[in-house]
């Protein structure tokens, strides 16, 4: 099983994956990125049982001695947008998480906020991915009112990070508030690993942990009467359904409007490969994107051709199999044409385009591989003869060091938010100890997706992609809108696509349609 649980999309992948893990599911399907890091096996021994137990209970001895967060810090800044000067304040601040059992407090949740003075401002509540990405990418990437450069290809780790005023940001029209989940950023657990797993790595009681830090952050704040939406990325985008539900339904507080960027809304989308078109029709749109990008062709006509098709003459030729004799010619015909890749390579996999075997074929004679997250971001393939590939995603070895870099840069020097706790990026320990075998994920985010905008008649909702995302490919949230009933004006539910891959707003030209769109969005409440 292939997984990638902090920044990727998906939990499985497809056939000849390897055991991989902890990075980014910024999560829609299921495949991976980093090699996981396993511990020695033990022996099942009642002398090795006690030394697990003493071990967690150091850690947890360790917990408490830990020095508290700081108080909350701020500081005024400013930036130049459209040819204007906007003023706001940055607020480093942790909120507390309380056990709704024992009324004691197990965690603290770091945020980041950035507010400007003024009545009836919007105010939005982002979240990364993962499990075990902190928020710096939508902040530092996307929508916050600083960005630096990163997941563009030649990409170097060592080079400096220098925060630039961001022309994307949507910090003229909404407040932003960025959550570091538990065990993320500088948010932190304070209790034993065991109760840690418990109280917020699985799937439903980080809904409901994070869903309270919200409401807390509205009531403290003197909020709850503002405009109210939510961004999540990647597995955000499975969270973001399922927090905008249960805060409908549980803590009385409706949002307004919500956008998944690269979301992570189906697992159960990429099962059955051996029968079922789906995890093929989901993976040629991307890889034909790319290929088209490389020629200079990438256009919105040239992808609506690209999506009739797959959805089209490739499902049933799928789906015909051997009852048609000439259906896998046709595939293999028509998806060489559309690809560019050697039609050898494509006949051998019967039209059947894995990711992982495509982002090793398509660079090998330059020695490289691509991302999964946009396979025109490419590195060098350390292991080029091995079976599988080796080394981790070259888009995620790039962005690591100057995300966290510049976060902790700009947290304890300018804005004065003074501690030496570390600061995680992204989290192996989530990764490795998050519940990925319960109900809830498989079920998905689409059942919450629908119930809140059914039970809320102007609830609007944009699911943002990148066209050349393989890990969470654009293909899926198309099929998942198409099969949703119209609850009253069908554009209240809306894919977009954009050039790029999974964090397709490192692209200005991207950033800034992204930006036009969900002003549109916030300008219809």
């Amino acid at each position: 099983m292939r997984m990638n649980p902090n920044i990727r999309c998906f939990f499985r992948s497809r056939a000849g994956a390897g055991l991989l893990t902890a990075l980014m599911m910024i999560l829609g399907s299921a495949r991976a990125v980093a090699q996981e890091h396993r511990p020695m096996p033990q022996a099942a021994s009642a002398e090795g049982k006690d030394a697990d137990k003493s071990a967690d209970k150091d850690k947890t001895a360790d917990k408490d001695k830990e020095a508290p967060l700081p108080a909350d810090a701020h500081t005024a800044q400013s930036m130049q947008l459209e040819g204007k000067t906007l003023h706001y304040t940055v607020t480093i601040g942790k909120l507390p998480v309380f056990d709704n059992e024992k009324k004691t407090k197990i965690g603290e949740v770091v945020f980041t906020a950035y507010t400007i003075e003024g009545e009836d401002r919007p105010v939005t509540f982002a979240l990364n991915g993962g499990p075990g990405a902190a928020s710096v990418f939508l902040n530092f990437g996307a929508i916050g009112p600083k960005h630096i450069e990163f997941g563009v290809d030649g990409d170097s780790p060592s080079d400096p990070p220098k925060l630039n005023d961001n022309p994307g940001t949507w910090l003229d029209f909404t407040d932003l508030v960025f959550i570091d989940p538990i065990g993320t950023g500088y948010s932190r657990s304070l209790v034993s690993m065991d109760e840690t797993k418990k109280q917020f790595y699985n799937p439903d009681a980080d809904i409901h942990y994070l869903s309270r830090i919200i409401y807390d952050w509205l009531v403290a704040n003197g909020r709850m009467s503002s405009r109210k939406y939510l961004v999540g990325e990647s597995y955000g985008g499975y969270r973001g359904p399922r927090i905008t539900h249960y805060l409908q339904t549980q803590l009385g507080v409706a949002l307004n409007g919500v956008v998944l960027v690269s979301p992570y809304l189906s697992p159960a989308m990429d099962d059955n490969q051996d029968v079922s078109p789906l995890p093929w029709m989901m993976t040629l749109p991307s890889i034909t994107a790319a290929h088209l990008e490389r020629e200079h062709k990438l256009t919105p006509e040239a992808m609506a051709q690209v999506i009739a098709y797959t959805r089209g003459e490739y499902a049933s030729d799928l789906m015909k199999g051997r009852s048609d004799p000439d259906a896998t010619s046709r595939i293999v015909k028509k998806v060489t044409q559309m690809t560019g890749l050697e039609e050898e390579f494509v006949r051998r996999s019967g039209g059947r385009l894995e990711p992982d075997a495509y982002l090793r074929e398509v660079f090998r004679d330059k020695g490289k591989i691509g991302s999964v997250y946009d396979s025109n971001v490419t590195g060098f393939d350390p292991f080029p003869f091995a079976p599988q590939q080796r080394v981790n995603d070259p888009m995620l070895e790039s962005i690591i060091a100057p995300t966290t870099m510049a976060m902790v840069d700009f947290v304890t020097r300018v804005v004065g938010w003074k501690t030496d706790a570390s600061y995680h990026t992204l989290s192996y320990e989530v990764g490795r100890n998050w519940d990925r075998e319960g109900r809830a994920l498989r079920i998905g985010a689409v059942p919450d997706l629908r119930g809140a905008v059914a039970a809320d008649p102007k609830l609007r909702v944009i699911i943002a992609h990148g066209w050349n995302d393989l890990s969470c490919p654009f293909m899926g949230s198309i099929l998942i809108v198409d099969q949703m009933p119209v609850m009253g004006d069908a554009s209240r539910v809306s894919v977009h696509e954009y050039p790029g891959g999974h964090m397709f707003y490192s692209r200005p030209g991207s950033r800034a349609e992204l930006r036009k769109d969900v002003q549109a969005m916030l300008e219809k409440h």
